[in-house]
């Protein structure tokens, strides 16, 4: 959690330079050039300008709900934030391992599953010997916890 946090405050420092130094340099520039009505480079540093403005916003409000995240709460016995999980797909026949992660830090390819995708949806809650089915993109599938390591185990 601590490593979305440190991210997330680099791009917001990093997007409130851009609005605050490099973003009004290229508006000025653009503004010296004359016409503002077909010129390019002041439309073009006006849209940015706005897309800074909204990614800000929602950086913002991101860090705010993250700040909200009490891990006491999470249970030590449950599949829930944090947990790595082995489940058995009885549809492919295989163990595969997922840890439950952010929806900005998740990775399928790495195992990282944000707790709003279906698998981490289906899987919050459960405990080892539970099964669940999940409907992904690719179809339905068969899981059954193997083993669980919450965030408290490994604390």
């Amino acid at each position: 959690m601590l490593d979305i946090t440190k991210k997330l405050e680099e791009e917001i420092k990093l997007l409130e330079h851009e609005l605050t130094t490099e973003l009004p340099a290229e508006i000025k520039k653009a503004v010296a050039l004359g016409d503002l009505s077909e010129n390019a480079e002041y439309h073009s540093a006006k849209q940015r300008q706005e897309f800074v403005n909204a990614r800000l916003g929602q950086l913002k409000k991101r860090m705010g709900e993250l700040s909200l995240v009490n891990l006491t709460n999470i249970p030590a016995d449950r599949v829930g934030f944090g947990s790595t999980i082995v489940v058995f797909d009885n549809t492919k026949g295989e163990e595969i391992t997922y840890r439950l992660v952010t929806s900005e830090e998740s990775d399928v390819t790495k195992g990282l599953i944000s707790t709003t995708s279906p698998i981490g949806k289906a899987l919050v809650g459960k405990k080892v010997g539970d099964e669940t089915t999940v409907v992904t993109p690719n179809g339905k599938r068969e899981l059954e916890i193997l083993k669980l390591t919450t965030i408290h185990d490994e604390a």
